[in-house]
């Protein structure tokens, strides 16, 4: 009997490792053809396999292990021509692909997923991908396509303000959203105190936001993420393209630096209003602009590794003669290789420099005075993606960035302030993912983050409780203060209650180191960022959400229904009165506490033919509990506005013509009024009670606009016009309010309204040869 049983526990894994024997792998990359650029989410089917198939991953590296035998493998990719090619697989195979744009197609989606079931199919919630020749035609101020402006649209993510490229997603504040360039973190995204933003759309390749479920390979931020990836640069032939606007105009070249093998590509963009300013003689000695230049190129070292090397530089420049000048800008850089170390298991390593400073310079009276701020990264980050089965896709790896933090720092002759010294952390993290198919209908991502962050040495840090002066802690330079660790789980997963139609949920944990200290407005050069400290620490985030995901008519419209709810800890806001620019010690200014955000959005979307477009709504509250504020009692947040909807439309009138609109609609924000006032010695002061206790005029504009596409009979050669107006019909929407005496009853407070922009036309010349 002993026999029996050996020899059947034998044969039983004889034969698994026959079958296991019996299946191979076929990988490979995909790229565009005409371009050579690799694509990102390409779906690849096994035609004879139903339900058996995955996507290429971010860099166009895909892998698909299947039993052997003879199999059709359908390539898609919403478009591009679907192409099918005949394999024979009797061994491990690998097959790079090519794929063909459908030109016919170009103007047919908005915002998408790279296949039309995806947004059903696919574990992602309060994920969007947006489509670059999308942002290329809605309206916008003066007529900069915008991928900030074109987030603002969708649901749960929220305007910063009048023009402003600042947002806010699912009520975390601004600095609660990580934004990357090529994997390297943005501290400032904004151009000219927010009405524009950092990023180039003609050097963009991909953009997504992921609103809070995160993935476990993200992490540093509470509400959002914004990754931006730029182009490769045409491997195949040379070509420029470029746009003339009112008041900035740009240039972007691309080209094979080796046919096939290597690629470049440079974007610049510059404003020009300082050479208007300098034909005026009374400001001839003045300027005003910003530029950016992104950068990168790339080479297949072999089949199997490639290297990347981009960059980012940008700045602006405020210049008022001799007087005053102020000067703020990002770079960044990224060297990148990608490894293909089996048929299974795809490695990506990066190396990632981040740098943000703003100096601020005045000479009056003959004293030289300063201010400046500095930010800087160096990153190493190490992912693995691992693809055991068409079931599975793994992903791992760590992460580590040294943050030298400078704060706001005054000089000049007759500052008396204490120089500041420079701050070091040490933000490391582990992280492991996996997507898995449980069966046809049901499919789970579920993740692990582990990070810390460690105080440095090299400075003195302070102790406070409610802005007092409890104790200090000195560290030497090279040595460690107090480290946090923190454990964060990441869980999603996605049911097919039919074929058009899933229900999808998550729940995500999310730590954030970094905090940004403001207290205006809008978007500001001066804000200062700061690390976790002996006072300040680690922000923390539990968002929950649920959602109803439904394809109607034949797959022409889509709409989904999320709700969310997030509960956020060790909230940093500052003190009533509080100084953040020249206090000696900006932590004795801060007081802390914890949030809550929730809401439903809302989104309806026409994907196909001539007419398409969203329409988006939010309905949510935003509120923080910070001890010392408010009595200590819940308040609304800056960003809390309860109400905020989108209209988006785009109408494809002839091959020449196509138009757009788009009607934005939302609460005003949550704002600190006075309550009374007082005279003291004949001077007027206002008395301020309850924290956010009043709210901006509600807000609401309709942009309009249209592109012609100039026919020539030489094909190589692109060209349209782009006309826009903004705020239509006029409205003259609140940017600030202030209060003074009524000149006629100075026993009575007046309300004074700023606003910025009524009409604003614009015009744009884009080619491309």
């Amino acid at each position: 009997m002993k026999k029996i049983f050996l020899t059947n526990i034998i044969f039983l894994f004889t034969t698994d490792l026959l079958l296991a024997q019996q299946r191979f792998t076929i990988s490979g990359t995909m790229k565009e053809k005409a371009t050579g650029e690799t694509m990102i989410g390409v779906t690849i089917n096994v035609k004879e396999l139903k339900g058996t198939g995955t996507t290429c991953n971010t860099y166009g590296f895909y892998s698909l292990t299947i039993p052997e035998g003879q199999y059709h493998l359908v390539f898609s990719f919403m478009g591009y021509k679907t192409d099918t090619v005949l394999v024979n697989l009797k061994s491990n195979i690998k097959l790079d692909h090519t794929l063909q744009e459908n030109t016919a197609d170009l103007n047919e989606v908005v915002v998408r997923a790279n296949k039309k079931e995806d947004n059903i199919r696919t574990t992602n919630i309060g994920v969007e991908k947006l489509e670059i020749k999308t942002i290329e035609k809605l309206p916008v101020i003066f007529g900069e396509k915008d991928i900030l402006k074109t987030i603002q649209l969708l649901p749960g993510v929220k305007a910063a303000g009048e023009g402003n490229s600042g947002f806010f997603v699912r009520g975390g504040s601004a600095d609660q959203n990580l934004i990357l360039l090529d994997e390297a973190p943005v501290y400032n995204a904004s151009h000219l105190f927010g009405f524009f933003s950092t990023f180039n759309s003609d050097a963009l390749k991909d953009v997504s936001i992921i609103k809070g479920n995160n993935p476990a390979q993200y992490g540093g931020r509470l509400s959002s993420v914004l990754d931006a990836k730029m182009k490769e640069g045409n491997n195949q032939k040379y070509s420029a393209s470029g746009g003339l606007g009112l008041i900035s105009s740009r240039l972007s070249i691309e080209g094979p630096i080796q046919k096939d093998k290597s690629s470049f590509i440079i974007s610049g963009r510059r404003t020009y209003a300082d050479l208007f300013l300098r034909a005026s003689e009374d400001f001839k000695d003045n300027s005003l602009y910003f530029y950016d230049l992104n950068a990168k190129a790339n080479i297949w070292i072999n089949d199997r590794n490639r290297l990347f090397l981009s960059g980012y530089f940008g700045k602006d420049v405020l210049q008022f003669g001799d007087l005053f000048g102020t000067n703020w800008g990002n770079t960044t850089g990224t060297l990148r290789w990608n490894s293909i170390i089996s048929p299974k298991l795809f490695s990506n390593t990066s190396v990632i420099y981040s740098n943000y400073d703003f100096n601020i310079n005045i000479d009056a009276d003959g004293s030289d005075f300063n201010v400046n701020s500095t930010i800087r990264d160096w990153n190493l980050k190490q992912e693995f993606q691992y693809a055991p089965d068409t079931k599975n896709t793994i992903r791992f790896g760590f992460n580590s960035i040294y943050h030298t933090i400078t704060p706001t720092r005054f000089r000049g002759d007759s500052v008396v302030q204490a120089p500041k010294q420079s701050r070091s952390g040490l933000e490391n993290a582990v992280f492991f993912n996996n997507t898995t198919e449980l069966n046809n209908r049901f499919t789970i991502d579920y993740g692990l983050r582990f990070s810390s962050y460690s105080i440095l040495g090299g400075d003195t840090y302070n102790i406070y409780d409610h802005g007092t002066l409890k104790d200090s802690v000195v560290l030497s330079s090279n040595s460690f203060g107090k480290t946090y660790y923190r454990i964060e789980p990441r869980f999603q997963f996605s049911y097919l209650i039919n074929e058009i139609s899933s229900i999808k949920g998550g729940y995500a944990r999310n730590t954030q180191h970094l905090h940004l200290l403001s207290n205006s407005t809008s978007s500001s050069p001066t804000d200062q960022w700061i690390g976790d400290s002996y006072n300040i620490k680690p922000e923390i985030s539990d968002q929950v959400s649920i959602g109803y995901f439904r394809n109607l008519k034949d797959r022409k419209y889509q709409m989904s229904v999320e709700v969310y709810y997030k509960n956020l800890q060790n909230q940093v806001d500052y003190k009533d009165g509080a100084d953040l620019i020249s206090a000696q010690d900006v932590e004795s200014e801060l007081l802390y506490g914890k949030g809550r955000a929730y809401g439903a959005e809302f989104l309806l979307k026409k994907n196909t033919g001539k007419f398409t477009g969203w329409i988006g709504y939010t309905l949510s509250r935003t509120e923080r509990k910070i001890d010392g504020i408010n009595g200590n009692k819940w308040y609304a947040a800056r960003q809390d506005r309860p109400h905020d909807l989108s209209v988006v439309t785009m109408y494809e009138l002839n091959s020449r013509w196509s138009l757009s609109a788009l009607f934005v609609y939302n609460t005003g924000n949550a704002v600190t009024f006075p309550s009374g006032k007082y005279n003291v010695e004949g001077n007027t002061v206002f008395y301020y009670t309850e924290r956010n206790g009043y709210r901006m005029p509600a807000y609401h504009r309709l942009d309009l606009g249209a592109t012609y596409t100039r026919p020539h009979k030489n094909k190589k050669y692109e060209s349209s016009w782009n006309f826009s107006l903004y705020n239509a019909y006029g409205r003259e929407n609140a940017f600030t309010i202030t209060f003074e005496d009524n000149p006629n009853d100075p026993t009575r407070t007046r309300a004074l309204q700023t606003s910025l922009f009524r009409w604003v036309p614009s015009a744009t010349y884009n080619f491309k040869f």
